[in-house]
């Protein structure tokens, strides 16, 4: 009883270690982190994410029951939307006192900007005049009448001299700030009793004296009238001054940059985490490539007296496909756009899914005859393979990719602006980190566009800060390595600067930029076929048509169309319902032959896109038949006098099918003339035996007969298949003398010992 109860507890503890959830060796999980953020505002409370999918990874492959939202928010939606995870949290709210945050005009370290002046007129004299300008004690308009610099007539400039003017200090367009462009603050958040008004020294022109703030709304602002800077615009004279003579009106202004700082009690929503998901693996070769730009650093580099040298990193990765010995080789190009004669090649032999390589170019300083120059370069990543793949769509030999990418250099001034970095280190330690951007060239207007900087890197330290600049775009990126923008269709056309200043742990910087074009916000239509494609078997047609995110496809104009190309007709084609607005739709062939699907797709702004594609169904192969027996058999009184006939069956599907049914049957040669036609086949057997004993009893010749019936090896849509639909063969293609068992008496043993 002891033995039973440790044999039983090891039964369970076997039970409880068994994992409980195996994935298929041909999914994978992938992880996407969500930008880890702080903010402010009631119309934070609740926010959605649109996640791009990591390279490789496209919708359809992603298992939608496997996502999980891993952290602390609390999930509000989760889901694959227009190429994209879309997820919806709340955020963790928290209340708090925020000192030093900061007020702009209307986006985050945009100026206010006020330019206030003084008319200062020259009487028809030509010798004397009119200051008019501020009084603060009776803050009101006062003037004066001065002689003019020199001793002749006309004299050109009133004498030079401290003013005063006034300006209201105003608030319209304020946007509050905490520190960073994606934490914006309701201004009924803002302590009024701590708001203050700041005035960037940097920011003041050469004429400013003073400067003070009365009541919190108005500045005093005192400056000079400088003749050898010329601060002042013309002026029409007024309709009850002089205008004739030397007249003269001219308004000297000043210049005033100014922001607010202040404190503020703010209600935080905090958002953090990852999605989690499991995804089918890529059923057939995909390959896919990365460029990456090393040099110049910065891009674009300020020209020096030498050749610009440029580096271009190349990524290839082949995944859905795992026989590395079929490899033959990797080969990478690389040119100058539309410069044959530039064209570098380099081939790699090694028998791997990754492979990398680097190109060096040069940006000849006899080319760049203006202010800026870019260069574009052409690149591919080719794979290719030793014997022919069969994949959905054909045989391939090899698969390729093409890439672009630039560099730029300039001679004083730089079109893109990198964003400075909070401070500079005063003795700088070390090396400077180096910048990255991953971008793609072109993204059509709409789309959201996944920019990074996950690349860059510091040789001895890390990275704390990332500073973007992305003027133009919809949507900013914060101080993360990471984010998304998107442009409008009104900038269709218009090539846009993505600009990045990286700050390392010492706070020495690195900065670098690209480009990236906008095209036209058409979809992508795209259907696939999966499943065996074998007559009777069940198929499944997807439609993977995407559209840039703002502008996503109406369901109501998806078009599908099935057609026969070859051998099966329309009738063959076989599914339930319309094939009118549906993301996957299951399909049987009842013929084998060649099918054609197309796809048309329609998005919100009236852009459309068709696609088709065609594909072989197979025939369903009949199983091949073969069984083996004994050709003499002797009656035996072990077995009641009957011989006993034994019977191996080795038939097989040659397609994978299964074999359902195996019957079996014999007809005896009654009149022992050597033929059996006339005889009754008689059934000994329906039970899918694959061997068996066939137990006789009369002497003489027996045939056998053995028909295998199949079921499908494979899915099938019951609706549309019949008995007839499965396939069988019997053994009448087998030699007949390899079907006939004779039954004999055995001789009788004599015994003459006695």
């Amino acid at each position: 009883m002891k033995k039973i109860w440790i044999v039983l507890l090891t039964v369970i503890l076997i039970f409880l270690y068994i994992p409980q959830n195996i994935k298929a060796a041909n999914s994978q999980s992938k992880t996407v982190s969500i930008p880890s953020e702080i903010l402010s505002g009631s119309a934070n409370a609740q926010k959605s994410y649109y996640l791009d999918l990591p390279s490789g990874v496209v919708s359809s492959a992603i298992d939608v029951s496997s996502l999980k939202y891993n952290g602390t928010n609390q999930k509000v939606a989760l889901a694959i939307e227009n190429g994209k995870i879309k997820v919806t949290l709340k955020g963790v709210e928290a209340k708090q006192r925020i000192d030093d945050v900061l007020g702009f005009y209307a986006s985050f370290n945009n100026f206010f900007v006020t330019t206030p002046g003084n008319s200062i007129w020259r009487y028809s004299d030509g010798v004397r005049w009119q200051i008019n300008e501020w009084d603060p004690y009776i803050n009101a308009q006062k003037h004066s009448d001065r002689n003019g610099q020199g001793n002749g007539t006309p004299r050109n400039d009133p004498p030079d001299m401290t003013v005063v003017t006034q300006s209201p200090v105003s608030r319209s367009g304020l946007k509050w700030y905490d520190q960073n462009v994606n934490s914006v603050l309701d201004s009924s958040q803002i302590i009024e009793s701590t708001v203050k008004i700041v005035v960037p020294k940097e920011w003041l022109p050469s004429t400013y004296v003073n400067h003070n703030v009365v009541n919190g709304n108005q500045f005093i602002i005192y400056y000079k009238t400088d003749a050898a800077m010329q601060n002042y615009d013309p002026e029409q004279l007024s309709q009850n001054f002089d205008p004739s003579g030397h007249a003269l009106g001219r308004r000297y202004k000043t210049k005033l940059n100014y922001y607010f700082t202040g404190s503020a009690n703010v209600t935080t929503y905090k958002y953090s985490g990852n999605v989690s998901f499991d995804y089918t693996l890529p059923t057939e070769p995909t390959l896919t490539g990365t460029v990456t730009l090393n040099k110049p650093n910065p891009n674009p580099t300020k020209l020096g007296d030498k050749d610009e040298p440029v580096q271009i990193s190349l990524i290839g990765q082949l995944q859905g496909y795992n026989d590395a010995s079929n490899i033959d080789e990797w080969v990478f190009y690389a040119k100058e756009k539309d410069k044959n004669n530039t064209l570098k090649t380099k081939k790699e032999s090694a028998k791997t899914f990754n492979v990398s390589a680097l190109f060096d170019f040069e940006i000849k300083k006899s080319s760049v005859t203006g202010e800026h120059f870019t260069q574009e370069y052409a690149l591919t990543v080719l794979v290719r393979f030793k014997k022919p793949i069969v994949t959905k769509n054909g045989t391939i030999t090899s698969l390729e990719q093409p890439l672009q990418i630039s560099a730029g250099v300039y001679k004083n001034k730089p079109l893109v602006t990198f964003p400075p970095p909070p401070t500079k280190p005063t003795e700088p330690e070390g090396k400077p980190p180096i910048a990255r951007i991953s971008a793609p060239r072109y993204v059509k207007a709409g789309n959201d566009t996944l920019i990074s900087g996950a690349a860059s890197y510091d040789p001895d330290g890390y990275i704390q800060d990332y500073w973007w600049d992305t003027s133009g775009a919809q949507g900013e990126i914060g101080n993360t390595s990471r984010g998304n923008v998107w442009y409008t269709v009104d900038q269709i056309g218009e090539t846009f600067p993505i600009a990045l200043t990286v700050v390392d742990n010492t706070n020495q910087f690195g900065s670098t930029s690209t480009v990236i074009t906008v095209t036209v916000p058409t979809p992508n239509a795209d259907i696939s076929i999966e499943g065996t494609l074998k007559q009777n078997r069940k198929t499944t047609l997807t439609n993977r048509s995407q559209s840039p995110t703002r502008f996503p496809l109406i369901p109501s104009k998806t078009r599908v169309t099935i057609t026969a190309v070859s051998v099966g007709t329309n009738e063959d084609i076989k599914y339930s319902g319309t094939l009118s607005d549906f993301e996957s739709k299951d399909v049987l062939f009842k013929k084998p032959g060649k099918y054609k699907a197309t796809i048309y797709v329609e998005n919100t702004l009236g852009y459309s896109s068709s696609n088709e594609i065609t594909f072989d169904i197979v025939p369903d192969e009949a199983p091949y038949n073969y069984f083996t027996l004994p050709g003499v058999v002797y009656r035996s009184p072990d077995y009641g006098n009957k011989a006993v006939v034994s019977l191996d069956d080795i038939s097989y599907s040659p397609d994978k099918d299964v074999v359902g049914r195996r019957l079996w049957e014999y007809r005896y040669d009654s009149n022992n003339d050597g033929s059996f036609s006339g005889e009754a086949w008689v059934i000994f057997s329906n039970e899918n035996k694959d061997r068996l004993n066939l137990e006789l009893s009369e002497v003489g010749k027996y045939e056998i007969r053995l028909t295998v019936f199949e079921e499908f090896g494979q899915p099938t849509i019951d609706e549309f298949v019949t008995e007839a639909d499965r396939k069988s063969t019997n053994s009448d293609g087998q030699k007949l003398s390899s079907r006939i068992v004779e039954v004999k008496n055995r001789a009788p043993e004599v015994d003459w010992s006695w």
